[in-house]
């Protein structure tokens, strides 16, 4: 099996009403059940929108240095992911296109490097 991250930046989700998004909830956790029910969902998750609340951690001068907000400013930031530990690309791209398709909005896949350490 390898594992893929499957994942979408803040940006992408668009301006929706909340209706909307409520719309979208049980279809996303019903493709997560489904990941369970496969035995492929290794973790995953939607990070706080604030990027403010955000802490970055520095150790290049020998000692941590924490800092409120992100490590640097991007148009772009990581919004939510899953990883899933699967057969092949063909099966991470399955994953990708239901996660996408429930979310409403595009997905990412990249693979994990091989012997990526796991808890």
């Amino acid at each position: 099996m390898t594992e893929y991250l499957i994942y979408f930046n803040q940006q992408w989700v668009g301006d929706h009403s909340a209706e909307w998004f409520a719309s979208r909830a049980p279809l996303a956790h019903a493709v997560v059940q489904d990941m369970k029910d496969a035995g492929v969902l290794v973790f995953g998750g939607g990070l706080e929108e604030d990027i403010d609340t955000a802490v970055s951690v520095d150790t290049t001068s020998g000692t941590p240095v924490f800092t409120d907000g992100p490590y640097t400013e991007a148009a772009e930031f990581l919004g939510g992911f899953v990883a899933v530990d699967v057969p092949d690309e063909a099966a991470a791209r399955a994953w990708a296109a239901r996660v996408a398709e429930a979310c409403g909005w595009p997905q990412t896949v990249r693979r994990f490097q091989p012997g990526s350490l796991r808890g």
